[in-house]
């Protein structure tokens, strides 16, 4: 998310009641994740696991919650609970404005777009040419359509983010400020979802096809005429890199790449990146010709058990003798 005015590292400092160490005089330009953050932005660490990635990525500020010597080209912002501070930023930049009709007047919607009953386009949304968006689907604010885009029924574009942090007797809901932008010819299934960024964008390249049923997490970005069929779960912070092919019932975990002209089949589970050009399947998922082999081999442990048993009678019988 970007300011809409930079602010001084001091003064964002006093805002966010902060100690901090760094050019007072610098001036921060928004706010990002640390998967996404860019110079002049802040990124914020509350883990220690994380303190060394935070604290070489390409952030301007890093919010932490520990005191710790600032690495050159950095500033330090310092309080107990980073993820609040962080919060905090987009608390202050940002107000929700109830929706008093099905179309908000800021919405620019393209030639030629039709618009089925039922549908709510929230504000700021800009919707191209020659779309054609069915019944009761749901756009929420700052979406971007392009041309010729096929919505089907009951589709959710721009929910917030699943982003969450644990405290120790609940969970507190971070504030999504990020956004979901869709390439032209594009189509979404019927019943899917497609989660907004938390604080960058979830992105839907040109020509990929989106079958009924599939859900996309934050900050995903899906590139040109990739397929993803039925049922499909993606996590947050994925790259699908161009013409994938993922089947029915893929579950893909958070934080990873699948390559370019990677297939993944159906009732596939990926938990890490998967490479450019290669046929995937299983749970977890590797080269689809590997794990079938190995699912032959796990059909034969019947036969395989049979045979130790009939040996182990010959070998008894043979000791009796």
């Amino acid at each position: 998310m970007k300011f809409s005015s930079p602010i001084s590292l001091s003064a964002l400092a006093e805002q966010l009641s902060c100690e901090y160490n760094g050019d007072p005089n610098f001036m921060v330009t928004g706010i990002n994740e640390i998967h996404v953050v860019s110079p002049g932005e802040v990124t914020f660490v509350d883990h220690p696991k994380y303190y060394d990635k935070a604290l070489s990525c390409p952030a301007s500020v890093v919010i932490i919650d520990k005191k710790v010597d600032c690495p050159t080209g950095k500033n330090l912002l310092f309080h107990p609970d980073p993820f609040s501070r962080f919060k905090k930023i987009i608390e202050d930049r940002t107000t929700f404005h109830p929706s008093t009709q099905a179309i908000h007047p800021s919405a620019k919607i393209g030639k030629g777009t039709i618009i089925q009953p039922g549908v709510f386009i929230g504000e700021n949304v800009i919707i191209g040419d020659g779309c054609l968006i069915h019944a009761n689907v749901s756009i929420y604010q700052n979406t971007s359509i392009g041309n010729s885009v096929i919505i089907h029924s009951n589709t959710t574009i721009g929910a917030d983010a699943f982003y969450m942090k644990r405290r120790p007797d609940s969970y507190e809901k971070f504030l999504t400020c990020g956004t979901v932008i869709i390439g032209d010819d594009v189509e979404i299934g019927a019943g899917s979802t497609i989660d907004r960024g938390v604080t960058s964008d979830t992105i839907i390249g040109d020509g990929t096809k989106i079958d009924n049923q599939v859900h996309v997490g934050h900050d995903t970005h899906i590139g040109k005429h990739c397929i993803i069929a039925a049922q499909v779960g993606i996590s947050g912070i994925v790259r699908i890199e161009d013409y994938a092919l993922i089947w029915g019932q893929v579950g893909i975990d958070r934080d990873l790449v699948i390559g370019k002209g990677a297939i993944v089949l159906a009732q596939s589970g990926v938990s890490k990146t998967l490479e450019a050009g290669k046929t995937y399947f299983g749970s977890p998922a590797g080269e689809a010709r590997d794990r079938m082999k190995e699912y032959v081999s796990v059909k034969r442990i019947p036969e395989i058990l049979k045979r130790i048993d009939e040996l182990e009678k010959i070998i008894a019988e043979q000791r009796g003798k």
